[in-house]
């Protein structure tokens, strides 16, 4: 069965790929940062869907999609339009520049997530990787 973006067995299926490719844990052994995934209804997404990902040290320690935002205090929040998600996540958009554009708004500090482009990069591969079907 494909894993379809965004929903719950796409979020864990996420989690796993994180902690079980060996590259990322590499690039990412100094990332410290959760962060919240919010994206907001547009095309065939029609509620807004919220995940959560607690990233430490190149591991995904945690998934998990909330129904209150306000349930986790988040080092990062990317949020965006479902199309938005969609094509950084089919390789038509790219992350970093959705980023620097506001296609793709980032809370929390934007001078580590600069500093950290190998890990930010590595990150979006490995969601690309596991991305069988968008909504």
């Amino acid at each position: 069965m494909p894993v379809v973006f965004p929903n719950a067995e796409w979020l864990k299926e996420f989690e796993n790929k994180l902690n079980s490719d060996e590259h990322y844990a590499q690039i990412a052994r100094n990332w410290e940062g959760d962060m919240y995934f919010i994206i907001e209804p547009d095309g065939n997404l029609k509620t807004q869907t919220v995940m959560y990902l607690d990233l430490w040290h190149g591991k995904c320690r945690g998934t998990e999609i909330v129904s209150e935002i306000s349930s986790h205090q988040p080092a990062f929040s990317l949020k965006a339009g479902y199309g938005n998600f969609a094509k950084v996540l089919k390789g038509e958009m790219d992350p970093m520049q959705a980023m620097l554009t506001r296609k793709l708004d980032v809370k929390g500090n934007m001078a580590v997530m600069m500093r950290n482009v190998p890990t930010v990069l590595d990150f979006v591969r490995c969601a690309r990787e596991i991305t069988q079907n968008i909504l």
